[in-house]
């Protein structure tokens, strides 16, 4: 019975499927619809699953799918600047430019990020990335978790977020710079 299935998932898979949506949606109501959406998705397809992978692997694979769906539509219906009128990304500009003397070196030495490959592994670092996430605009946040922690393209990129390939690169590189920034001072490096 299907929908015995679907229960069957949502217990055994249930919370990592809305901790995974949680991380990249930052609302818990639109990550529970983001979870109900993927087993309702799967339970559609589940014919065609062929099992060349997990259960879980193919669940996350459909949130994922998901999830990018809801950046599109939020990105159609994002406002070009914030509610009182300033906009975002001239105030980044404005605040990054201040880390930077006048030869173009950083006003501070850069600081020593330890064995990367245990740093990453560390479940306090992906702890400590949500919550730098949630400092950064919800625009400048997605474009960071598509391209630097899902690895996509930059045509997928420009595509989902609407934006130049230029502003692309030049918002990435803000957005890692106010990631560095909130992960030093949150005691990482």
């Amino acid at each position: 019975m299907p929908t015995d299935e679907a229960q069957r998932w949502l217990e055994e898979h249930g919370s990592a499927l809305y901790s995974f949506a949680l991380l990249h949606l930052r609302d818990p109501d639109r990550a529970e619809d983001a979870v109900q959406e993927t087993l309702l998705a799967a339970l559609q397809a589940l014919q065609r699953f062929a099992g060349n992978a997990s259960i879980r692997t193919w669940l996350l694979g459909i949130l994922k799918h998901k999830i990018v769906d809801e950046f599109r539509r939020q990105a159609r219906e994002a406002p070009v600047s914030e509610p009182d009128g300033r906009n975002w990304e001239t105030l980044e500009a404005t605040r990054i430019e201040a880390e930077f003397a006048e030869n173009g070196r950083w006003h501070h030495a850069l600081t020593d990020w330890g064995d990367p490959e245990q740093v990453a592994s560390s479940h306090e670092l992906w702890s400590l990335v949500e919550q730098c996430l949630e400092s950064l605009s919800p625009r400048m946040a997605r474009l960071f978790m598509l391209r630097d922690v899902w690895e996509a393209d930059t045509t997928v990129v420009c595509e989902e977020l609407a934006m130049t390939p230029t502003n692309v690169w030049t918002s990435l590189h803000r957005a890692r710079l106010a990631m560095r920034r909130c992960l030093e001072r949150s005691g990482l490096g």
